[in-house]
């Protein structure tokens, strides 16, 4: 394959879905299906938030960060994988590729501290209801979504450097449907401690940190939920979080 003097390759071969190649016409359908409920869904979703002034609070700020996070990862990821799984176009330049790393775990983790937002957000409503609107002016929401996007621009912003240093002399051909950061690494064929030591510190670091967080906020809203008086109030309580919850069940499951 084509490759400058430092064996860097000039493209990347996605294979798509491994040992299924041959149904990939049929795959298509249901990723495809997924692709345009993800747009028109999440497109909707911001339209209707930013025309009703009702909705401008930050629980749906935070509804519209989680949209548009999930719009973005959408983009980064499945027109390629069409374009796979459709037209059998398989090569990714090796800068595309590195971008593509870049953007899916860096909305990966905007998406993570979203759902983190979102809990602390609950916590407050519950167990906080009448410090709501002081403690979660507008001017804290924005700043949560810079942080946000600042913490995850961060933290994979070396990734793209600690693999344009390795060489790759191996097959060029990933065994997936896009690229990820430890499929690449796989690629190479020199020492990846230091790829492997930080990709599993920022794994560790973020879904650790995160999900205690969130796990915390829970806890302190479980305890505030049970020591209301009346069934009634227990259960709006609950009805408020339920959506939340039912959020990152769907994206920490499958992940």
């Amino acid at each position: 394959f084509p490759a400058s003097s430092n064996t860097t390759p000039a493209v990347f071969f996605l294979t798509g879905v491994p040992g299924l190649e041959a149904m990939h016409r049929w795959i298509s359908i249901p990723f495809s299906t997924a692709f345009a409920i993800a747009l028109v869904g999440n497109g909707a979703l911001l339209y209707v938030i930013k025309t009703e002034p009702s909705l401008h609070k930050p629980m749906f700020y935070f509804l519209s960060m989680l949209a548009v996070t999930d719009l973005a990862l959408s983009l980064t990821t499945m027109p390629k994988m069409l374009g796979i799984f459709w037209f059998n176009a398989h090569a990714i330049p090796f800068q595309a590729c590195l971008a593509q790393m870049f953007f899916l775990h860096s909305f990966s983790i905007v998406e993570l501290a979203v759902l983190l937002a979102m809990a602390f957000d609950r916590y407050v409503a519950v167990c906080h209801p009448l410090r709501y609107s002081s403690v979660l002016s507008s001017s804290l929401v924005v700043k949560i979504g810079l942080l946000a996007v600042l913490r995850a621009s961060g933290l994979m912003l070396p990734l793209p450097f600690l693999l344009r240093r390795l060489p790759y002399c191996r097959s060029p051909v990933i065994p997936h449907c896009y690229c990820e950061h430890m499929v690449v690494v796989k690629l190479a064929c020199a020492d990846t401690r230091l790829n492997n030591i930080y990709g599993i510190f920022v794994t560790f670091f973020i879904v650790g940190l995160d999900v205690l967080s969130i796990g915390c906020s829970y806890l302190r809203i479980l305890r505030t939920v049970m020591s209301l008086a009346s069934r009634e109030e227990k259960m709006k309580a609950f009805g408020t979080c339920l959506a939340h919850i039912c959020a990152i069940l769907v994206f920490y499951t499958p992940a």
